[in-house]
């Protein structure tokens, strides 16, 4: 059984404890939260002390701001100390500890629970045990477990922003179009799940549809005039533009 201990109560560690809670190998012993005083709560005085250093892994999930401050306190933990971000750098956690990051790909909300087993956890530690024990620990989770090192990471997650919070912008923008026409935005709801559907077997760069793949400079033109918000028509303007490019230098 492996035991583990939480540092953090957002979105992440919040999905994290009900993972683990449906796992048989898996034991959450403590959530603490992030700006807990943890000189004190590891001081061999407290009544709780044993009952925390008997976990296997501590699990960083703070912001990724917090990360190097709340891991610095950690110095003089021999356990293996990991952490949830994917932009951030393995090396926030300090060269005194076991070092290693533990990164479950996917947007959080504890309004809406997610299916664990299809969440991608990628994974990177400095030792070869410490490694292992991280597959162990999120396979006991996951189906999908990777290995990759920070600079990859940080690139995947450069990518999980573009599909992910700039294409929920872009629903936040044509939500707005729709209110400001009086106009329901369920009527998008089947476009946007076959787009998304689309992919599962297909390159994105092959499914692109509309004006700007078409060069439709009417259609383009009338579009950036019905638009009233200036920040609204410079994005539609810059990714119209994208797209051309990109399908001028497919054929």
């Amino acid at each position: 059984m492996l035991k583990v201990i939480i540092v953090g109560t957002g979105n992440v560690s919040y999905h994290l404890q009900n993972a683990f809670s449906q796992s048989k190998s898996v034991d959450v012993i403590d959530v603490l939260p992030g700006r807990s005083d943890f000189s004190r709560l590891f001081s061999k005085k407290n009544p709780d002390y044993k009952f925390i250093d008997e976990a296997d892994v501590f699990i960083i999930a703070v912001s990724d701001d917090a990360i190097k401050t709340v891991s610095g306190q950690f110095k003089n933990i021999p356990k293996l100390i990991v952490h949830t971000s994917g932009s951030v750098s393995i090396n926030a956690i300090p060269n005194e500890v076991r070092q290693g990051v533990f990164y479950p790909l996917q947007t959080f909300s504890k309004e809406r629970q997610v299916d664990f087993k299809t969440i991608p956890i990628c994974i990177e530690a400095k030792e070869l045990n410490d490694l292992e024990l991280l597959k162990a620990l999120a396979r006991a989770i996951s189906d999908k477990v990777y290995e990759m090192d920070s600079k990859q990471r940080k690139a995947l997650h450069l990518a999980a922003v573009f599909v992910n919070n700039f294409t929920n912008h872009l629903y936040q923008i044509g939500n707005e179009i729709c209110q400001e026409n009086n106009v329901s935005f369920d009527l998008l709801k089947p476009l946007i799940t076959e787009t998304a559907s689309k992919i599962e077997t297909l390159d994105p760069i092959d499914v692109q549809t509309g004006p700007a793949k078409r060069h439709d400079r009417n259609t383009i033109e009338h579009h950036l005039a019905q638009l009233n918000v200036q920040k609204q028509r410079e994005i539609y303007a810059l990714l119209t533009q994208s797209i051309k490019e990109t399908h001028e230098e497919k054929l």
